[in-house]
């Protein structure tokens, strides 16, 4: 892990634990939910994701989350982001945060690529003479062409990326999120963003990434954390972590020997 004395950590992660809720069965109907009101027990139940995890991550750092599905890698994105609330422990994350955690989050899919620039912009904290100042940048970077004045309901999964992508990190901000977004780009995009990304690495930068694409975290990150069982199994160089988590995914039933 990228350490310093002298500098302070950008996200701090204390004893978190976050839970969601399971419905165990659906009301359809107003009668139905008027009975169940009257029944003993739950219709739903907690699962915890996320159990007593503890995390720094330091400026300059690109830190590549890994894991099952349903591990909790997006939730600890979300988590960062203020998306979610832990349950329990607390969470601080110091400077300006960009997310690209869903395609299309933030959108408004009547709106064009160019409303969406302001729309996005301001969510992200911008004022409307920055959003100006940097609107032709973002277009550029984009290279949508003439989509940029279609409404963006009519964009492909990749259109939606290269819109995200190039809003977020014209914000310029302190800590960037990522989840699974570069997977759908094309090859020549892909590039262009992990080229941006490295810039942000070298300006010092905080990043986290979260990918079930091994090899791109192995390129992209200088620490790799594995998450199992609601806690961190590994955490340490992409080289070492990877091949651990690969053999535990490849063997049956090797998770349940995971600390926890």
């Amino acid at each position: 892990m990228f350490d310093s004395p002298g500098l302070e950590p950008s996200i701090i992660f204390e004893s978190v634990e976050h839970r969601y809720r399971v419905i165990l069965e659906r009301r359809d109907t107003l009668r139905e939910a008027f009975v169940h009101w009257f029944k003993k027990g739950s219709h739903y139940k907690e699962f915890t994701v996320l159990r007593d995890f503890s995390l720094m991550v330091f400026p300059g750092e690109t830190v590549g989350i890994i894991g099952r599905n349903g591990s909790g890698k997006s939730t600890v994105l979300k988590l960062i982001a203020g998306i979610f609330l832990p349950a329990e422990g607390t969470i601080r994350v110091r400077g300006q945060v960009a997310s690209l955690i869903e395609l299309g989050a933030g959108f408004h899919p009547e709106l064009t690529g160019r409303e969406n620039i302001e729309l996005n912009g301001l969510l992200l904290g911008l004022s409307k003479r920055e959003i100006a100042e940097r609107e032709q940048s973002i277009i550029e970077f984009a290279e949508l062409g003439d989509f940029m004045d279609v409404p963006v309901k009519q964009y492909s999964s990749g259109m939606y990326m290269r819109l995200g992508f190039s809003i977020a990190v014209e914000v310029d901000p302190d800590v960037l999120l990522v989840d699974e977004i570069l997977a759908v780009g094309d090859a020549y995009f892909r590039e262009k963003c992990l080229s941006r990304i490295s810039g942000f690495r070298e300006r010092g930068k905080t990043i986290v990434v979260v990918s079930h694409d091994t090899g791109l975290i192995e390129q992209l990150c200088d620490r790799a954390l594995w998450i199992e069982s609601g806690g961190i199994a590994a955490d340490g160089r992409p080289q070492d972590v990877i091949p651990r988590y690969l053999h535990a995914a490849a063997v049956p039933n090797a998770h349940s020997l995971v600390p926890r």
